[in-house]
């Protein structure tokens, strides 16, 4: 089975995406961990750590949803 390889972006990165293109990247993330999951699981995966770089990535994604989700509910006042 060929591996994609989902390239890491910086957190300034993710901060400049769209809403829907947030949602893209998160969905692709998830299919990503999906496959190196099932490639682990059958032993073809050559290493291990993608699975912790893509968890992470995902968190990543998921903060910057949060924050985006946040500063619209405050109007764009984020406390300071």
């Amino acid at each position: 089975m060929q591996q994609k390889v989902v390239r890491k972006m910086k957190i300034s990165e993710i901060k400049t995406l769209t809403q829907s293109e947030l949602n893209a990247r998160l969905k692709e993330l998830n299919m990503e961990l999906f496959n190196l999951r099932f490639s682990n699981a059958s032993r073809n995966l050559a290493n291990p750590v993608q699975i912790r770089n893509v968890k992470r990535e995902i968190a990543r994604v998921k903060t910057v949803i949060r924050e985006k989700e946040l500063a619209g509910a405050n109007g764009g006042n984020d406390g300071k």
